[in-house]
C-alpha cells in the first residue's frame, strides 16, 4: 500500500493549474501568472508532477531550518549598523563595509533582506524603463476575475454619488454581477464575490488594484508592526480569498487593469442613460435598472473563450457559506467570560465542554444580517445580534482594517452585566463558619 500524501490548498491550486498546462489549456506565462510564480519555476514544477506525480510539488526542506539561515543577533547587529553608523549608505556598499570593517560576511541579497523585513527602505532604487504589450486574454472562464470600483456621478444629480462595484471575466467579457454603494468597501466586494460563487464558481485568481481593500497599508496597523515592518496581514477581503484558495494579484499601473477600466467607460456611457431613461433618483432604483441592464450588456459584449470548458472552482465541502463570507476579529474572553464588541458585550455561557473560557483566545465572526457569532475551536460557543443596526450599515466601515482587528467603538461603551451565576460555597462568607 502507498503513502498518502497530504496537500496544502496551495499545493491544491498549483495541482489544478499544472493538469491545465500539461493539456494545453494555458501558456506557461499564463500559469506563472496564476500561481504567482516564474516561468522557470512553472517549468520545473511541472516537470516534477510529471515524474512523481503531486508527490513532487512538495518541497524537500519542508518543516527543516536552512542550515545557512542567518542568526538572529547578526540581523539585529545589521540593522543597527545602518541605522547608525552607516547610516545612507547604499546596500551594496553596506554590505563589503560590514565584511572589511565588523567581520560580518553576508551576501547583498541577505542584508538586502534583512533590511527590508525591518522597514528600511533602500537609500537609491533604480528601476529599469518597462517595456510594455498587450497581454492575450485567458482560455477558459473563470481563470481570471477582475475586480474594481468606480466611482461616477451615476445618476446624474437626481440622487446622491455612488460607487458601482463589479467584475470582468478575462476570459469572455463576462460581468457576473455587481453592485451600487455609497463607497468603495469591504462589504460591497463581499456581496460581489458570494454572488459570484453562488452564480458560477470559485475564480483561480482575482486581479485587483492596490487599493487598502486588498492590501493592508502600514497606518492600519499597530504601531509595533509598523515600526516593524510587517505589512504582509491579509486585510478582511484578503482573508476571504485565503480561505476560498484564490490567488489575489495586485496591478502595478491603471493600464495593468484596462479591461475593466474599458468596461467602466462602457457603464458611464450606456448605463447612466438607461438610468437617466428609467428617471432612477435613488440607490434602489439604480439597482433595479442595474439587474435588467447586466442581462443585455452580457449578451452583447461577452465574447466565447478559446477553450470551452469552465475554469471555475467547486466549492469545498468543508466550508460554509455563512462561515466564509463574514468579517472576522480575533478577541481574549475576559476574566467575566465576557468579550466586548465595539460598545456591545458578548455573554459566553458555560457549555459541556468548558465551564469557563476565560482568557480563551476566540474569533468574533460579525455577519451581514447583523448577528455576532463567537467560535471557539471551530465550533460556534455565543451568539448575539447589534442592536439598531440597519442593513446597509453593517459590515464595510472597517475595510481598511487587518482582520484580526476590532473597530474603534463610536460611542461611549455602556456596561451590560453578564448574565447571573450563583457563587461558589468557598466564596460564600458566613459568621457560622467561625
Amino acid at each position: 500500500m502507498e503513502d498518502s500524501i497530504t496537500l496544502r490548498r496551495s499545493e491544491q491550486r498549483r495541482v489544478h493549474v499544472l493538469l491545465q498546462l500539461a493539456a494545453g489549456v494555458v501558456s506557461a506565462g499564463q500559469a506563472a501568472e496564476l500561481l504567482s510564480l516564474s516561468e522557470r519555476q512553472v517549468r520545473r514544477l511541472a516537470a516534477a508532477m510529471a515524474s512523481d506525480g503531486p508527490a513532487g510539488l512538495i518541497h524537500g526542506n519542508r518543516g527543516r531550518r536552512p542550515s545557512n539561515a542567518v542568526q538572529e543577533a547578526t540581523a539585529t547587529r545589521v540593522v543597527e549598523l545602518a541605522a547608525t553608523t552607516y547610516r545612507g549608505f547604499n546596500q551594496h556598499h553596506l554590505t563589503e563595509m560590514l565584511a572589511e570593517h565588523e567581520g560580518i560576511d553576508l551576501s547583498r541579497s541577505s542584508v538586502r533582506r534583512i533590511l527590508s523585513a525591518a522597514g528600511v527602505p533602500a537609500v537609491r532604487r533604480r528601476r529599469p524603463p518597462r517595456h510594455r504589450s498587450r497581454r492575450d486574454r485567458y482560455p477558459r472562464e473563470g481563470l481570471l476575475l477582475q475586480l474594481d470600483a468606480s466611482r461616477h456621478d451615476w445618476l446624474e444629480e437626481r440622487g446622491p454619488r455612488l460607487s458601482l462595484v463589479g467584475a470582468i471575466d478575462d476570459a469572455t467579457g463576462l460581468v457576473p454581477w455587481a453592485c451600487f454603494r455609497e463607497q468603495e468597501d469591504a462589504h460591497g466586494y463581499f456581496l460581489l464575490m458570494r454572488q459570484v460563487v453562488r452564480r458560477h464558481g470559485i475564480p483561480v485568481a482575482v486581479y485587483s488594484d492596490q487599493h487598502s481593500i486588498f492590501r493592508t497599508t502600514k497606518t492600519a496597523l499597530p504601531i509595533e508592526e509598523q515600526l516593524e515592518g510587517d505589512d504582509c496581514r491579509p486585510t478582511q477581503f484578503g482573508r476571504l480569498l485565503n480561505e476560498l484558495g484564490v490567488t489575489l494579484i495586485l496591478a502595478r499601473s491603471p493600464q495593468a487593469k484596462g479591461r475593466i477600466e474599458r468596461l467602466w467607460g462602457t457603464f458611464q456611457d450606456r448605463l447612466t442613460s438607461e438610468l437617466r431613461l428609467a428617471g432612477a433618483a435613488t440607490r434602489g432604483d439604480a439597482e433595479e435598472v442595474l439587474s435588467r441592464y447586466l442581462a443585455r450588456h452580457n449578451r452583447r459584449f461577452t465574447i466565447a473563450p478559446p477553450d470551452p470548458a469552465p475554469g471555475w472552482l467547486p466549492w469545498p465541502a468543508t466550508l460554509r457559506a455563512d462561515e466564509v463570507f463574514c468579517f472576522k476579529y480575533r478577541r481574549v474572553v475576559a476574566h467575566d467570560n465576557t468579550v466586548s464588541f465595539g460598545t456591545h458585550v458578548i455573554d459566553i455561557p458555560a457549555n459541556r465542554h468548558r465551564i469557563s473560557y476565560a482568557r480563551a483566545r476566540v474569533e468574533v465572526h460579525q455577519r451581514f444580517d447583523g448577528s455576532l457569532h463567537v467560535y471557539f475551536g471551530g465550533s460556534c460557543i455565543a451568539r448575539s445580534a447589534l442592536p439598531g443596526v440597519p442593513g446597509d450599515a453593517r459590515p464595510g466601515a472597517d475595510s481598511r482594517r487587518a482582520y484580526h482587528e476590532l473597530p474603534p467603538a463610536v460611542s461611549t461603551p455602556t456596561i451590560t452585566a453578564p448574565s447571573w451565576r450563583p457563587p461558589h460555597p468557598w466564596r460564600t462568607w458566613s459568621g457560622q463558619n467561625l
